[in-house]
């Protein structure tokens, strides 16, 4: 399950990195490592600190927790599926590696961490374990994605963003169903 968390959680960040990749015909190994470690250390510390705040609301709402979980992974899911069938362009990508703009993109990517990580607190998630394996996912996935960029362009990013809210909606199911069974 964390496995296919860190996935779909991954997937704002390796269309960002395919759409940065695809603004350069041949991107150097360390633009492709540094947007990986910017944008694994975000999605890193984005749903530690959701996971904080969940923790403070986990007492008052305990008993609420599955159907909380439910919704914001599927509300993230949903926005995820709905803006990659958005016929809108995308605003044009920047080919700068510069760190300001990667560390806002990262930003921008990893907001729904921030609210998976909510989710962690109210599940009582083991979270450092947690955090750390959605980070390694993100930098493995984004750091290839500047590669794979280059190459492709820009268009798988509709259909990565598509595959990573698929998954964080059925997450958001398998936990009501499981919490609903009893389990």
């Amino acid at each position: 399950a964390t496995l296919l968390l860190a996935f779909g959680m991954s997937m704002d960040a390796f269309a960002a990195s395919m759409g940065k990749g695809a603004t350069l015909h041949k991107p150097k190994f360390s633009e492709a490592l540094r947007t990986g470690l910017i944008f694994g250390a975000i999605e890193t510390l984005t749903p530690l600190i959701g996971w904080g705040l969940g923790m403070l609301a986990s007492q008052v709402v305990l008993e609420w927790n599955h159907w909380i979980a439910f919704v914001l992974l599927c509300f993230i899911g949903g926005s995820m599926i709905r803006e990659s069938r958005s016929e809108e362009d995308e605003e044009e990508m920047d080919a700068s590696f510069r760190p300001k703009e990667m560390l806002t993109m990262a930003v921008a990517t990893s907001i729904d961490a921030l609210a998976v990580g909510v989710t962690f607190a109210f599940l009582q998630v083991d979270i450092v374990p947690a955090v750390l394996f959605i980070g390694c996912t993100t930098f493995v996935i984004s750091a290839v994605g500047v590669k794979v960029g280059a190459v492709f362009g820009a268009r798988f990013q509709h259909q990565a963003e598509l595959l990573g809210g698929v998954v964080l909606v059925l997450m958001g199911i398998k936990i009501l169903v499981e919490h609903l069974m009893g389990g």
